[in-house]
Formats: C-alpha cells, sequence, structure tokens
C-alpha cells in the first residue's frame, strides 16, 4: 500500500529524519513507534504531503506518490483539529464534504456511524462542550467517512477512558478486516502489541528496528514490547 524509500528531514541544523525506510502491507496495522521526538510526526506529516522531504520517494499503492492521493488517506492527528464554536453535526458535514462527499451522502453515514458509536446525542452540542475522549471519538468519525485506503492514527487513545479506548480498537480491527490499511503512530507499547501485524522503531530519527510483530517476538522470547522498545532504544 505505502513504500517509503531514503526519506530524510532537516529543518536548519535539526536532523528530524535519516534515511527512512518503510513497507507498510495492505489490509494490516502497521505500528509506528518511537519516543516523543523521534521523528513519527515529521514522517506522517510527509506522507500526508503537508511537508515535503529533503529527499526520498514514496509510493502509493504501487505508484509515485501524487496530490490526488491524499484523497483516499483518512488523517487523525494527536493535536484536535475541531472548531470550537461550531455545532459537532455541522462540522462533521462541513469536513465530510471537504474529503468529496456530497450533503446528504455525509449527513446519512455520520447518522449511522454516531448511532454505532453511541455518540447521536452530541449531534447539536457545541465541540467546546465535549471532552477530550468525546472530541476524539468525532474526528475518528471524520477521518474515515470517506472509506480511505489508509488510514492514518496518531495516538488515537489520547483522552480516552479504558471503554472507550477499547470501542475504538474494535472498529480499528473492523476496518482492517474489510481491508483498510492502517498505520498506528504511537509510544504505547500495550496497544502497539494487541493491534499490530508489523512495526517499525524510530529513535532520533533513524529506523532502529523493523518487521513483522510476530518476527520480533520470536526473536526476544519472553520479553513484551515495552521491554523490546525499551532495550531498543537505549542500544
Amino acid at each position: 500500500m505505502l513504500t517509503l524509500n531514503n526519506i530524510s528531514k532537516t529543518f536548519g541544523s535539526f536532523q528530524a529524519l535519516d534515511d527512512v525506510s518503510l513497507h507498510v502491507r495492505r489490509g494490516t496495522v502497521f505500528g509506528l513507534l518511537g519516543p516523543n521526538g523521534a521523528g513519527k510526526t515529521t514522517l506522517i506529516r510527509i506522507i500526508n504531503r503537508i511537508i515535503a522531504p529533503n529527499s526520498g520517494t514514496i509510493l502509493f499503492d504501487g505508484h509515485p506518490m501524487t496530490d490526488n492521493d491524499v484523497l483516499h488517506i483518512g488523517y487523525l492527528p494527536e493535536e484536535r483539529g475541531l472548531y470550537k464554536k461550531m455545532r459537532v453535526g455541522e462540522q462533521a458535514i462541513y469536513l465530510a464534504r471537504l474529503k468529496g462527499l456530497d450533503k446528504t451522502t455525509a449527513q446519512q453515514h455520520l447518522r449511522q456511524w454516531f448511532e454505532r458509536l453511541d455518540i447521536a446525542s452530541w449531534w447539536n452540542r457545541p465541540v467546546e462542550e465535549l471532552s477530550k475522549g468525546m472530541q476524539q471519538k468525532v474526528q475518528f468519525v471524520v477521518t474515515m467517512l470517506h472509506n480511505p485506503q489508509l488510514l492514518i492514527l496518531d495516538e488515537p487513545f489520547s483522552g480516552f477512558d479504558p471503554v472507550n479506548a477499547d470501542i475504538l480498537k474494535r472498529e480499528i480491527l473492523r476496518l482492517k478486516a474489510e481491508g483498510t490499511t492502517i498505520i498506528f503512530s504511537t509510544h504505547n507499547m500495550p496497544s502497539a502489541e494487541e493491534l499490530c501485524d508489523d512495526i517499525a522503531l524510530i529513535n532520533h530519527a533513524r529506523v532502529v528496528l523493523s518487521g513483522t510483530l510476530a518476527d520480533i517476538k520470536d526473536q526476544n522470547p519472553g520479553k513484551a514490547l515495552d521491554r523490546i522498545f525499551i532495550d531498543t532504544v537505549k542500544q
């Protein structure tokens, strides 16, 4: 689904990414792991064509990536991006239309998703009245409403209680089962171990560990992913 070849990015004298190469298999959950400041968000912004790399290439679905390919990506950033004064339903329809849905289709799909996630009662509430976790639920719905081929989730469980985190995990696995390719960026190792098929660990702008989760666990018998993470970062 996505191939990144030798991606490098600098900001002045700061090296944010250094020769990063990744291969994201279609229909899998790919864990983009690393400590804060490792370069994960910079890489995500490059994939979304928000910023450009200094060097390297990206293939999307087998061809050199173009601006049009972004229409097939859903991106849930860690930072909230909702307009505080707008009502939830009004804003969700607006954001869905930016992704190419007409108003009638957007409203129909949104109503279905709001019912599924038990948030229909929020439709006419201003965003500023919602908790952090409630806003995250709304953003998750808007992110995948246009049925993206590639879904990028940056710390999606931030602000969620265990019950709502479990609901979102089930939705992620359901989307994967339906063929969606998912990049899951986090430093929460238990969630990554629960959800991911493949992982790449970035530290100090470079990939220091990558492969299928099963193979990495086999190579580190008896170790949980958080212990493998710590030991690799310390090397």
